[in-house]
C-alpha cells in the first residue's frame, strides 16, 4: 500500500488540500497526516485520513508520521503573524531534517510546497525557476525561510525535491484576500499581485506527487491574470486610498512568475485563470 504523508494540514493549504487528495489517490493508496490536536485528528479520520499526533518541530513525531511512508508533501507553513524564530524553525529547520529522514526512510517523492516571494525583484521579466533566489528583506522573515528550506533540502542526499512556488493563494474562504487590504495601502492602483486559487494548488501539489521524471525540478503555481491594487480595493470592497493617485510603481515586473513550466511538464491548467472567474463561480 502506497502512503502519502502530508504535513500543515490544518493550514489554509493543507485544509483544503487534503480532501481534494483523498478523493484522488487510488485505490489501495492511504494518506497520512501530522497534525498537533486531538480535534485535528479525529476530524480527518473522519475524512478517511490516518492522523499522527505531533509537532513538526519534533524529531519523535517526524520519525512516526514518516514511518512507512512512500511519499511527502511538506505544505506546513508558519506566516504572517508568528516570531521570527518559529517561523525559522518551522519553514526552514523542520523542513530539511523531514527531507532528510524522508531521504533515509526511502521516501520516493518529496514535494515541498514553497512561495514565489523567494525569487525578490528586478528581473525585467517574469521569474523563472531557474532564476537565482533572492527574497526582499521588506515581506519579512517568510520567503527568506523558504528560499533557505529549498536550498537545505537541494543538498540532502537522494532527496531530489519536488518544489512548488505559490503565487498568492486565495479562495474557499481563505481570510488571505481580506488580509491583503493590509499591506497594499501604499501602493499605486497599477501595481499587480500574482494569484492562484486553493483549487489550483491542490491540483499543482498533486500533480507535482504524481508525475514522473521531474525530480529536483521547481515550479511556479500561479494564475493567468495578475490583479491590481485597484481591483483588490473592489474585491474588499475599500476605497482606493485618494493620495495614492499618482503613485508609480517603480517595478511593474515585482512578484510575477513564469507558469508554462508547470503546464508543459505536468498538465496543468487553472480552474480559476483569474480571480475574477472565482468571483464569478462564488469561489472567493
Amino acid at each position: 500500500m502506497t502512503t502519502i504523508l502530508v504535513t500543515g494540514a490544518t493550514g489554509q493549504v493543507g485544509r483544503r488540500f487534503v480532501p481534494r487528495l483523498l478523493q484522488w489517490v487510488a485505490p489501495g493508496e492511504s494518506v497520512r497526516v501530522l497534525v498537533r490536536g486531538e480535534d485535528s485528528a479525529e476530524r480527518f479520520g473522519s475524512m478517511g485520513a490516518r492522523a499522527v499526533l505531533g509537532d513538526l518541530r519534533d524529531a519523535e513525531a517526524r520519525r512516526r508520521a514518516l514511518d512507512g511512508v512512500d511519499a511527502v508533501v511538506n505544505v506546513a507553513a508558519a506566516f504572517r503573524g508568528v516570531p521570527d524564530e518559529e517561523a525559522l524553525a518551522v519553514n526552514r529547520d523542520a523542513a530539511i531534517a523531514l527531507g532528510r529522514e524522508a531521504a533515509a526512510a526511502g521516501v520516493r517523492r518529496f514535494v515541498q510546497a514553497s512561495t514565489n516571494l523567494v525569487y525578490g525583484a528586478g528581473r525585467g521579466r517574469p521569474a523563472g525557476a531557474a532564476d537565482s533566489l533572492e527574497p526582499e528583506p521588506a515581506w519579512g522573515v517568510y520567503p527568506r525561510s523558504k528560499a533557505e528550506a529549498e536550498a537545505g533540502l537541494a543538498e540532502v542526499p537522494g532527496l531530489d525535491p519536488v518544489v512548488v512556488r505559490l503565487a498568492f493563494v486565495y479562495g474557499e474562504g481563505d481570510p488571505h484576500l481580506a488580509q491583503s487590504a493590509r499591506f497594499i495601502t501604499g501602493w499605486p492602483a497599477h501595481r499587480r499581485l500574482p494569484m492562484v486559487h486553493h483549487a489550483d494548488v491542490a491540483q499543482a501539489l498533486f500533480r507535482a506527487l504524481r508525475a514522473p521524471g521531474i525530480e529536483g525540478r521547481a515550479y511556479n503555481a500561479v494564475d493567468d491574470a495578475p490583479v491590481t491594487a485597484w481591483d483588490l480595493h473592489r474585491l474588499n470592497g475599500t476605497p482606493f486610498p485618494t493620495e495614492n493617485a499618482d503613485a508609480t510603481d517603480p517595478d511593474p515586473w515585482n512578484g510575477m512568475a513564469d507558469n508554462l513550466p508547470l503546464r508543459d511538464d505536468l498538465g496543468w491548467r487553472p480552474l480559476y485563470p483569474s480571480v475574477w472567474s472565482a468571483r464569478d463561480a462564488g469561489a472567493l
